[in-house]
């Protein structure tokens, strides 16, 4: 199963009702988006997920 935490589409939301958004699709959602995906289409993996890229970490020296 897809971990959306990962997904660079991804975000928490501020309504209550919906917490979890997906901006590849543009939905709000009571559930992760990939669940909401994956019975929306009979068991299919969101086929948008794209791994957050990670930010450079600054070192100082």
């Amino acid at each position: 199963m897809i971990d959306c935490h990962k997904c660079k589409y991804y975000y928490v939301t501020w309504d209550k009702k919906f917490p979890h958004g997906c901006r590849a699709m543009n939905f709000k959602s009571l559930h992760f988006p990939s669940i909401v995906v994956q019975n929306s289409t009979l068991g299919e993996d969101c086929l948008l997920f794209k791994k957050k890229e990670k930010k450079d970490q600054i070192n100082d020296e």
